[in-house]
């Protein structure tokens, strides 16, 4: 089941429950749909949200490559803030307010 939510006037967050279960702990899915600027038309894939280990709260991964050093695997962020930190908490935020709302509009249905 998808749903979206227009955060901002620049994108989309749109959530993919998991329905599955698998892995454990993954909720869902999210992707941002880019609406404006020359971004226009693209969309952002490998966000995921989780139930965290101790159960209070829940977690976003944003996307990622793996690579291995020595033997070592090691992972390489995708979208890094420039210069403000507060950046990446933001698109965070977006996505859990998103899936928040996907969520609860799942539990209106059933």
């Amino acid at each position: 089941m998808a749903k979206t939510h227009t955060t901002t006037g620049n994108f989309i967050v749109k959530i993919v429950m998991n329905d599955r279960g698998n892995p454990a702990g993954k909720l869902a899915d999210a992707e941002l749909h880019f609406g404006d600027g020359v971004l226009s038309g693209l969309k952002l894939i490998g966000f995921a949200i989780w139930e965290r280990r101790s159960g209070t709260g829940r977690n976003v991964t944003f996307p990622a490559r793996q690579y291995v050093v020595n033997g070592e695997r090691r992972s390489f962020a995708l979208l890094r803030p420039i210069g403000d930190v507060a950046a990446q908490e933001r698109v965070r935020d977006a996505i859990l307010q998103a899936y928040a709302e996907a969520e609860a509009s799942a539990a209106v249905s059933a």
